[in-house]
């Protein structure tokens, strides 16, 4: 007979690690557990930058790590916290579910019919309908299967430098190589053209295109943003051509860019939104496609179509009630009036920095989704001795050294976008204060005063990594 208190790893029943000794775990336990039971390069990348501290208390826009030292959130949970860490609204609303059942699937959900009520409120246009789940990932995965249905066509069309997820659908139409070449080939029928370029997205268009998905502004492609009027010219081509308009507000929605959602500064209404991060008031995960009742009713119409698409804890009573008191919180502060003033003060110091000093290439963005692009040195003599390493430091690097030295050296958490290295960005939580915005300018204007150039920087920020990644080569 199989015991059923032991298997091959030992006597796990009196092993089991519980939440009070977690806590109480060691910076070196910690390394020890990431190394051994997660990502161990992700870990040790962490460590060449002096990113591994062991942080114990947040709060609004401020963190503190194991020896009280305190830190100011510029990162933001890539755009999850703009209600700050740990809201207590949040967490009030989620007390008063405490009792209610959670996952209760052979039933009408209570607070997840409200949330939807509240989303077809404050979402443009004519948009009603929702279908939840638990990452923004997911809620693209969503918009692209209702286009492909409701339309009954297949080729979706995104951009270049995008990024809407790493799940195969969402990666399949997002935008950097690096991500999609080790998983090829991907699942979709689908086409990419630069962003912004008009005349690129029209010649793509024919019988067979469902949808056109795109941000905004590309967040992880460097807080890109397009011409003037390039939304509302893909909206135009859309609505001629019989093609429905996806737009991922997953980190520019919800106040991040000085508008409720991004879209509005070109008053475009798409015919799906995709949501997520603070949805959940950085507590807890919840993604929503947001759709018309027309496309809706074209995929999921029918009594025999109403499963097509569901998932085990989308909607589920905790995450509705977080989302519920965040939007609620979100709109009664006006967050997004607050990031539209405090944006315009945080671009023009940059902007002022960016005159000051050669390494800053560009500054860009609106209201809190904030880039600064760092210039590369040209490809000299030093590149050559090198065997083209310095190229590919000042390529791939560059923006992890800045937030190195940012982190470590003034207590100011940030981090590169994922599709552009040579940009950090800068997305504080959107109740962040004039004087937490002042510091983090004059702590860059130190920074950039103490390391004029990228080679100062490079070998004083990141010694360790720098080494290893030579090694490598």
């Amino acid at each position: 007979m199989v015991s059923l208190t032991k298997n091959r790893k030992g006597d796990y029943v009196n092993n089991l690690i519980t939440v009070e000794e977690a806590l109480e775990k060691s910076i070196n336990d910690i390394k020890r557990q990431h190394d051994d039971y997660l990502n161990p390069a992700f870990r040790k990348m962490l460590s060449l930058l002096s990113f591994d501290k062991k942080f114990v208390e947040a709060k609004g826009v401020k963190v503190w790590d194991e020896s009280g030292i305190e830190y100011l959130d510029f990162l933001g949970g890539y755009g999850s916290l703009n209600l700050g860490h740990n809201p207590p609204e949040v967490f009030e609303a989620i007390n008063m579910v405490k009792k209610k059942p959670n996952l209760l699937q052979a039933s009408m959900g209570v607070l997840n019919a409200s949330l939807g009520e509240n989303l077809a409120s404050i979402t443009p246009g004519k948009l009603q309908h929702s279908y939840f789940c638990n990452s923004g990932a997911e809620a693209v995965e969503a918009a692209i299967k209702i286009a492909r249905k409701s339309t009954g066509k297949q080729t979706i069309i995104s951009t270049q430098g995008s990024f809407h997820g790493k799940t195969m659908g969402a990666l399949s139409v997002s935008g950097r190589e690096k991500y999609k070449q080790p998983f090829s080939p991907m699942l979709l029928k689908s086409k990419q053209v630069p962003f912004g370029d008009i005349e690129a997205l029209r010649d793509e268009i024919d019988d067979d295109i469902a949808a056109i998905i795109l941000e905004p502004i590309q967040g992880e492609g460097g807080i890109v943003e397009p011409t003037s009027n390039y939304l509302k010219e893909v909206r135009n081509i859309c609505s001629q051509n019989n093609v429905l308009l996806i737009i991922d507000e997953i980190q520019t929605g919800l106040g991040r860019t000085g508008r409720l959602f991004g879209c509005e500064w070109e008053e475009v209404v798409p015919d799906i939104i995709c949501l997520a991060k603070s949805l959940g008031g950085g507590v807890v995960p919840i993604g929503a496609m947001v759709t018309t009742s027309e496309v809706w009713n074209n995929a999921y119409g029918k009594i025999d179509e109403a499963l097509l698409h569901t998932s085990t804890f989308g909607g589920n009573t905790v995450a509705c009630a977080a989302s519920i008191a965040s939007i609620n919180q979100i709109v009664k502060q006006k967050l997004d009036h607050q990031a539209r003033k405090k944006g315009e003060l945080l671009k023009e110091g940059l902007k002022k920095l960016q005159s000051k000093y050669s390494l800053i290439k560009d500054v860009r963005g609106k209201g809190l989704l904030v880039g600064v692009e760092f210039t590369s040195p040209e490809e000299g003599f030093l590149n050559k001795v090198s065997q083209g390493m310095i190229s590919k430091l000042s390529k791939e690097y560059i923006g992890a050294f800045v937030a190195e030295k940012l982190q470590n050296d003034y207590n100011i958490i940030t981090a590169y976008t994922l599709n552009n290295p040579n940009v950090i960005r800068l997305e504080p939580p959107l109740i962040v204060n004039e004087q937490e915005i002042e510091y983090v300018l004059e702590s860059l204007d130190q920074l950039l005063d103490s390391y004029s150039d990228f080679y100062r920087l490079a070998f004083s920020s990141g010694k360790k990594a720098v080494s290893s990644i030579l090694k490598r080569s």
